[in-house]
């Protein structure tokens, strides 16, 4: 007998209803005409009700939409309050009740025969596509445990329209016998496996035969019942579906289950976050630490956005800091001076008198001293950068590049000294400047004169356009959404293509060869090594440097 995974294909019917969905018709019979309402194949549970995510394109009205799903308006404003008040926005998302499906399945519930439930004080439930055990357990007041007894089952998942045996409350249920043969293996070509247990597969599995879907709960704060949504959230789970969807199209399944931690809520059982592959979310510390404390047993969660978070790998041994911590990009950036260092060169701190030493400022200073790397320092108030060329002058050589490295996280202050540099270039001086991520940000610095100081950056996220997989993944998201993507959805594609992609691959080990995983993705390069005997951070970096004629060139 072949031993064979049966290969379950989720969401891209999802994502291919998605396309056709956002993509206008080519000809209208006038130009007044709205735009035509596909209802979305995209859904969502907030609370106990099942809503569609829904699109809004150009020309679509209220009344269009209301028809289409066959709600009312009183409907969509008690989801979107928002509409009420502003009216519909172009590319927002409008979550709508799925009123006629839930009564349709409830209506197919009701028909059930009579005669099962005379029969015997037990009833019958067809699974519904958004439940789990839990949920029906909890609805007809019965334990997990019994239900799978009575029904069966080998583990917790169920499918859609399965139907189930309900026992009566406080009933007892004896374990069905299940006869297993003497010689329990299955045969792959010649070799000889055992069976996998309920909880782990073998190595050889593993191996040999990479798992076919993976189990992915998102934890997000989406906002989505209310009328100040997180935009960049929203921008991140639409990069985690196109992930989904490029996945399936590798023949790669994916069970993800998303909800929404907006405001406090967990909406999430300890049972579902224990049983995912990996779960990715929420956002901050506080919100990571409560989900550890609902589910210690988590085989990982996923820091997916705030770089405050990494502090809790020392606590959590599974948990996974996906954003690189800045100390990290600091130390980078001193390597890297080491590593350019040439003979007759010269390394100069500068930073702002009496600035107030916040945990960046003392992060910054502490990759340069301990560095071992001597170095000129300077200090100087804003008020006296009018004055400070001189001070330059005397530090600086002339015989060997000037590398300049900016303790600072004052934009005025980081301004003022790059205006003073680019006065020495003019003086003749060679100069580089080393600086953090965030100096790509300010606005009221010239970008020539970035390109004038040949600026180095040490950062944890990098775009390069260049890229033919950036640009697949560009033709793609525009095409499913209908806008440009943002970093965040940048970031939400890649962890979850990464984790993916990872636990399918190494099946339950993958979490012990997370530090034998190095990969690039679009924005990212996940380089993760362990915190001590606690989770694990990643350390991966991108080096960026601003040329010539404007270039701005990764060279790692």
């Amino acid at each position: 007998m072949m031993y064979m995974y049966k290969s379950v294909i989720r969401f891209a019917a999802i994502m291919m209803a998605a396309v056709a969905s956002v993509i206008p018709s080519s000809v209208y019979a006038q130009e007044y005409e709205t735009t035509p309402v596909t209802v979305s194949k995209e859904k969502l549970k907030i609370g106990d009700q099942i809503c569609y995510s829904h699109i809004v394109l150009e020309k679509q009205t209220l009344f269009s939409i209301c028809k289409a799903y066959n709600v009312t308006l009183e409907d969509i404003y008690r989801f979107n309050p928002s509409v009420k008040e502003k009216g519909l926005q172009k590319n927002s998302i409008l979550m709508i009740p799925l009123i006629e499906e839930v009564k349709q399945e409830q209506e197919q519930e009701q028909e059930q025969p009579k005669e099962q439930e005379q029969a015997a004080p037990r009833k019958t439930h067809i699974v519904k596509w958004f439940e789990d055990i839990d949920l029906i357990a909890e609805k007809y007041g019965v334990l997990v445990e019994d239900i799978i007894k009575i029904n069966g089952l080998k583990g917790r998942k169920l499918t859609r329209r399965q139907k189930l045996i309900i026992p009566s409350p406080g009933e007892i249920i004896e374990a069905l016998a299940m006869e297993v043969p003497a010689d329990s293996t299955v045969v792959a070509d010649s070799l000889q496996i055992p069976d996998s247990t309920k909880d782990s597969r073998n190595l050889f599995e593993d191996i040999f035969f990479p798992k076919k879907e993976a189990s992915v709960s998102l934890l997000l704060p989406l906002k989505a019942d209310g009328s100040s949504g997180s935009t960049g959230n929203m921008d991140f789970y639409c990069g985690v579906l196109l992930a989904v969807y490029d996945m399936a199209e590798k023949g790669t399944g994916t069970d993800l289950s998303v909800y929404d931690v907006a405001e406090g809520r967990m909406p999430v059982t300890k049972e579902r976050l224990e049983e995912s592959d990996v779960v990715i979310g929420p956002v901050s510390p506080a919100d990571i630490k409560r989900a550890f404390e609902i589910a210690p047993e988590a085989k990982a969660i996923v820091s997916p956005l705030d770089q405050r978070a990494g502090h809790l790998t020392g606590t959590y041994t599974g948990m996974i800091q996906a954003p690189t911590p800045l100390r990290l990009q600091y130390n980078d950036l001193i390597d890297w001076i080491k590593e350019d260092m040439e003979e007759n060169d010269r390394m100069l701190v500068i930073s702002e008198k009496g600035a107030q030493q916040t945990e960046t400022i003392l992060e910054m200073k502490a990759a340069a001293d301990s560095s071992g790397i001597e170095y000129k320092a300077l200090a100087y108030s804003i008020l006296e950068g009018r004055n400070v060329t001189g001070s330059l002058e005397y530090l600086m050589t002339e015989s060997g590049t000037n590398r300049v490295y900016i303790t600072s996280d004052s934009e005025a202050f980081v301004n003022d000294v790059v205006r003073n540099l680019n006065l020495m270039i003019h003086k003749k001086y060679d100069v580089v400047l080393y600086a953090p991520s965030r100096i790509r940000n300010y606005e009221t610095i010239e970008v020539e004169n970035l390109h004038n100081t040949s600026l180095h950056i040490s950062t944890g996220y990098y775009i390069d356009y260049d890229d033919p997989r950036v640009q697949d993944f560009l033709l793609k998201y525009r095409a499913l959404y209908n806008c440009e993507p943002t970093q965040f959805s940048f970031q939400g594609y890649d962890l979850a293509s990464y984790f993916i992609g990872l636990s399918t691959k190494y099946g339950n080990r993958w979490y012990d060869r997370l530090d034998r995983s190095d990969s690039s993705m679009l924005q990212s390069t996940f380089r993760f090594r362990k915190d001590g005997e606690g989770g694990y951070i990643n350390t991966g970096v991108r080096r960026i440097i601003y040329g010539d004629e404007w270039s701005v060139v990764k060279v790692k």
